[in-house]
C-alpha cells in the first residue's frame, strides 16, 4: 500500500499548448508520453462507489496495472488517499488480489463489471525545485460510459519527495500562465455521474469551510447544479477571504456563482487566485 498526495487543475478547453510551453523549461528531460486505457470496476449496486472507492485495471501499451484506491481527504488542496497497485499479465480483473484489502469483506468481488473508462495520452516529467520532488502529468482524451463522451484535459502534480508546500507553488506558477481551476473531482466520480449513476456530493461531512468551497466549487463544473451549496460554501469563507486580503475576487466568485450561466467563469483568474490564495492563508 502507498500513500498519494496530489493537487488537479482542470483546464480550459483548447489550453493544452499553453500548460507543454509553459513546462517545456521546467524539468531536466524531455516529457515522456504514453497512452493509457483505464477500465473501472463496481457491482450493480455500486458497492465501491458507496464506499467511496475506485478499482481499474489500466493498460500502457502491452503493460497491465490493478489499482485499487480507497476513501481519502483532502488537505490544502491536495487529495491524499491510500492505493495498491498489482501488475496484471492481462486485461483480466484478478479478484485474489482484492481479498486482502479494506473492500475484500464489503463488497461482493464476484459481481465486479465494467462500468465506465477514462482513455487518456499522459505527458509527464519529474520537477524538482528546493528539495522537493513532484511529478507533473497532463492528460487529455475522454471519459467514456453508455455510449456518452465527456472531454478530459487536467494537469496533475503529484508529490513524490520533499515538503508538500512545493505542490501549491507549482499549481500557482501554471495558474499564472494558464486559465484553469483547482478541481476536487476525480476522474472516478466524473466517470460514475457520466454513466448516469449518481453525482459527488457537493458537501462531506467533516470538512473545513476551505474545502467545502472547492467541493462545492468542482460538483458545479462538472454537473451545472448543486448552485445553492456553492452560495452556502461561498457564505461560509468569506471572513477567511478577507482575512487573506482576497475580498474582491470573493466577491466576483459570488457575483458570478450567481448570476453567470454555465461555468465558463471558472477559468477566469479571479477564481484560482481566490481557491490558491485560501490554500496559502
Amino acid at each position: 500500500m502507498a500513500e498519494e498526495l496530489e493537487i488537479k487543475l482542470t483546464l480550459a478547453p483548447g489550453s493544452a499548448d499553453k500548460v507543454l510551453a509553459w513546462v517545456a523549461d521546467k524539468g531536466s528531460e524531455a516529457l515522456s508520453k504514453k497512452r493509457l486505457l483505464n477500465r473501472y470496476y463496481d457491482t450493480p449496486d455500486q458497492a465501491l462507489n458507496r464506499h467511496r472507492a475506485a478499482l481499474r485495471v489500466r493498460q500502457a501499451g502491452t503493460h497491465y496495472i490493478q489499482t485499487l484506491k480507497t476513501k481519502g481527504e483532502f488537505v490544502e488542496g491536495a487529495h491524499r488517499r491510500n492505493e495498491w497497485e498489482w501488475p496484471l499479465p492481462g486485461a483480466d480483473l484478478n479478484l485474489g488480489l482484492l481479498a486482502d484489502t479494506p473492500i475484500g469483506d464489503r463488497v461482493n468481488l464476484a459481481e465486479l463489471e465494467v462500468v465506465f473508462e477514462t482513455n487518456f495520452e499522459r505527458q509527464s516529467l519529474l520537477l524538482e525545485d528546493a528539495g522537493s520532488t513532484v511529478e507533473f502529468a497532463l492528460d487529455q482524451g475522454k471519459i467514456l460510459a453508455g455510449g456518452e463522451a465527456l472531454e478530459l484535459a487536467e494537469v496533475e502534480f503529484e508529490m513524490k519527495s520533499g515538503d508538500s508546500s512545493a505542490l501549491i507553488a507549482w499549481a500557482s506558477a501554471l495558474a499564472g500562465r494558464v486559465p484553469t481551476f483547482l478541481n476536487l473531482v476525480s476522474k472516478a466520480e466524473q466517470g460514475y455521474w457520466l454513466a448516469g449513476l449518481g453525482e459527488p456530493s457537493p458537501q462531506v461531512e467533516g470538512d473545513d469551510p476551505v474545502t467545502s468551497f472547492l467541493r462545492a466549487l468542482s460538483v458545479h463544473w462538472l454537473t451545472g447544479t448543486a448552485s445553492e451549496s456553492l452560495q452556502a460554501a461561498l457564505e461560509k469563507i468569506k471572513m477567511l477571504a478577507i482575512e487573506a486580503g482576497l475580498e474582491s475576487q470573493w466577491q466576483w466568485a459570488r457575483e458570478q456563482a450567481s448570476t453567470s450561466p454555465g461555468h465558463r467563469w471558472m477559468f477566469e483568474p479571479q477564481l484560482i487566485q481566490l481557491q490558491l490564495g485560501l490554500l496559502e492563508a
